[in-house]
């Protein structure tokens, strides 16, 4: 477990702290939040989620962290690195703009099958700063359908793939890391399978519960054609699926409130340690 020192704490309660006063004050919008090119009725419940946002990757571009802010987004999780060896273009711009604009951040790393879990581990720890005001860190769970590697590959590998991955990038930021993932993936490999992490569940036409057997949720990815001032053209939205009370929570812990009682205790949750 990584030890975060008393005056990095301090840091991020101060945020939170801010974060917490600018929303009170009526920085973001208040009720629905539109802006979707091809809105499905679907997902009408999450447009009405008061804690939104967007994930990012060098498609967006430069990105207006102030107006994407002003415009309602809490969060923005962005694309690090992939692999064993790339790194997003956009990725240390991203992280630093949004950290000034006083946006919420976070790095993910997407998972490929076709080289070691060590070495994607390592290559995310060299270029991931740890910053004590990150949100955890994201596995981006996916097949890899537009490379030359192929989806034939054994469960129980691919499992174990992911735990490593998993276990690394928790040692390195010392937050229990969030798991992205897709309809696709979770009904082949993680389906009925147990992880105490956070899940962030892609559905652009349902709820969650819909298409993931029940599995309880805390990001749920709506769209893949929004629109939010501050972003050129489209850009995923997401939503928390929680208050803001929740979200202030989440921001100081690192835990879905939900699950504090049983992870504080294992030291998994910051200001629960």
């Amino acid at each position: 477990m990584v030890f975060i020192r008393p005056a990095a704490v301090l840091r991020l309660v101060a945020m939170v702290f801010a974060l917490g006063l600018l929303a009170a004050c009526g920085t973001y919008p208040s009720g629905p939040i539109h802006g979707d090119n091809d809105p499905h009725p679907g997902v009408n419940r999450a447009r009405a989620l008061p804690i939104q946002g967007v994930d990012l990757a060098r498609y967006q571009g430069r990105v207006d962290f102030s107006t994407l802010r002003a415009s309602g987004a809490h969060f923005a999780f962005m694309k690090a690195t992939e692999g064993k060896d790339y790194i997003d273009p956009q990725f240390y711009e991203n992280w630093r703009r949004a950290r000034d604009a006083g946006i919420a951040r976070g790095a993910y790393h997407f998972m490929t099958w076709c080289s070691l879990a060590s070495e994607q581990a390592a290559w995310f720890i060299k270029m991931v700063p740890n910053d004590p005001d990150a949100l955890p860190p994201v596995l981006d769970l996916e097949w890899n359908n537009h490379s030359s590697c192929t989806n034939k590959h054994d469960k129980a590998d691919i499992l174990e793939k992911v735990r490593v991955m998993l276990a690394a990038m928790e040692a390195h930021t010392g937050k229990l890391p969030i798991i992205y993932t897709d309809i696709n993936f979770h009904r082949d490999i993680l389906a009925g399978e147990y992880f105490p992490n956070t899940f962030w569940l892609r559905s652009t036409a349902a709820e969650p519960h819909e298409k993931y057997d029940s599995r309880p949720w805390t990001f749920w990815q709506w769209t893949q054609t929004g629109v939010m001032k501050g972003v050129a053209g489209e850009v995923d939205r997401n939503a928390y699926y929680g208050s803001p009370d929740d979200w202030v929570n989440f921001l100081l812990t690192g835990c879905d409130p939900r699950a504090i009682a049983v992870l504080g205790p294992q030291g998994r949750c910051r200001i629960h340690k």
